[in-house]
């Protein structure tokens, strides 16, 4: 049997290619968009990709299965959850239509050569969640190697039940979903010890609150050290420890939810943007394109096309992108180029797959003496702030959890990806200043104000520099 994770660093997702090296066939668990990764590497590995299967309807992602099934890949999707939870695209080939596909039962069999892959309802993450136990055959095995669990079990964590009401506006639904997960967690407990466990995630994602940065763990492991786990020796003290502390969603994982069960549009490959020089940068206009630049902080600060994005390269590209730009927006780059691929697959694997163009980082200021209209930024220090706050409306950028243990006396907190959401509470007639921890997530949040007109301030080095000039605090 041929193993590979396939690992997501900027959204935390784990895919898994699993393979069949007697017969020459290969199965795809969980895969994003981008499909000609889990392709290419099978054919590497000798290998052709003959199934894909995924453990629920994600909300982080777009799901790439739809993708594989139009490469002629046969799919295997839950059949659990009932109708409200059931996919919908599965008879809906763009050419007309099905795909070649099998809804899944708890205990259906999957088999690619000599690897059988079970089906199991971990319901509770999501009512048609399926975690896949993976017996090796061909190597002799009776007893599975290891367990796909997707974003039931994670390495230190359960997947977060309260997403169909916190993410996808299902009101009332979190607290029976912690007790449906309390029973899956005993079916994964009854597993023996040395099952592997290969999770949808890991640290960084937001489908759970305490996920271990280890990529693999084992039942047993979990059963002793997993927080989660243990507190489900009852079902209250499980349900009040399971919704407590959990943090806000991005605000685009509603719509990952509604096209992976719908459908998400069939792209066919990874987006190619042409380059524009100054000229065409100058003449953008960021009310109809949505500009994003990569560059520092100090960089943009110093001067940005006017209502350009502040949205750095790095890990949290796509949440923030994602959250802050809506999918029927074209979009501009502004990044190196060898970054320029990754960057497109980030954005496309949360939906937004208009990328059109991109300019490099000098061709800012040249834009600048084309005629493009060069702004900059506001950027306040501590000691300035608290001499003006009475003129400020306080906007605190981080997550709950991290507003209810320290902040500043009076400031409205709204974590930075739930900002779209959240505008009719801020005010336009009054200077806004944003903090959050250190400045960084603040700098995104100032520069999309500043791109609906807003007045917005970022406190440089956030409220850990407003502590550190010994400024008072609550509580």
């Amino acid at each position: 049997m041929l193993f590979r994770l396939i690992y997501d660093d900027h959204l935390a997702q784990a895919a898994y290619l699993i393979g069949c090296q007697r017969t020459g066939e290969a199965i795809v668990i969980d895969p994003e968009r981008d499909v000609d990764r889990y392709l290419d590497l099978a054919k590497r590995e000798g290998l052709r990709l003959v199934a894909a299967t995924e453990t629920h309807i994600h909300a982080d992602f777009v799901s790439g299965s739809r993708e594989l099934a139009e490469r002629g890949v046969k799919v295997f999707l839950s059949g659990e959850g009932g109708p409200d939870w059931s996919y919908q695209w599965q008879h809906k080939r763009t050419v007309g239509g099905t795909y070649d596909h099998q809804l899944l039962r708890n205990g259906d069999v999957i088999k690619v050569g000599n690897i059988e892959i079970k089906a199991l309802h971990t319901p509770g993450h999501t009512p048609e969640h399926l975690s896949f136990l993976v017996t090796d055959r061909g190597g002799g095995a009776a007893e599975p190697m290891g367990i796909a669990t997707g974003d039931f079990v994670f390495v230190g964590d359960l997947g977060r039940p309260d997403l169909l009401e916190s993410a996808a506006g299902q009101a009332g639904v979190a607290a029976p979903s912690a007790r449906t997960l309390f029973k899956s967690v005993a079916t994964f407990a009854s597993l023996p010890d040395y099952v592997q466990v290969w999770p949808g995630h890991g640290a960084g994602s937001a489908c759970g609150k305490a996920l271990g940065a280890v990529p693999q763990s084992t039942v047993g492991y979990e059963r002793r050290f997993n927080p989660a786990i243990a507190a489900a020796k009852s079902e209250g003290a499980f349900v009040d420890y399971i919704l407590s502390g959990q943090p806000e969603p991005p605000r685009y994982f509603a719509r990952m939810k509604k096209w992976n069960k719908e459908g998400p549009p069939v792209l066919g490959g990874v987006p190619k943007p042409r380059r524009a020089g100054a000229d065409e940068l100058a003449r953008l206009d960021a009310r109809a394109v949505a500009i994003i630049d990569t560059r520092t902080w100090r960089e943009f600060m110093g001067g940005h096309l006017a209502g350009s994005l502040y949205i750095p390269f790095g890990t949290g590209f796509p949440t923030e992108a994602g959250s802050l730009i809506e999918p029927s927006e074209p979009i501009h780059l502004i990044i190196d180029e060898p970054r320029l691929d990754d960057a497109v697959r980030d954005l496309i694997r949360v939906g937004l797959d208009r990328v059109e163009s991109w300019s490099s980082p000098a061709s800012v200021a040249e834009a600048g003496s084309r005629g493009g209209t060069i702004v900059t930024s506001k950027e306040i220090s501590p000691e300035a702030a608290r001499s003006r706050l009475g003129a400020f409306f306080v906007l605190d950028a981080r997550k709950a959890t991290e507003h209810a243990e320290v902040h500043i006396d009076g400031a409205t907190q709204v974590s930075h990806t739930q900002i779209v959401s959240n505008l009719a509470r801020l005010p336009k007639d009054r200077p806004i200043l944003v903090h959050c921890k250190s400045g960084g997530r603040s700098a995104r949040v100032c520069a999309f104000l500043d791109r609906l007109g807003y007045d917005a301030t970022n406190l440089a080095g956030g409220i850990t520099a407003w502590q550190q000039q010994g400024l008072p605090t609550k509580p």
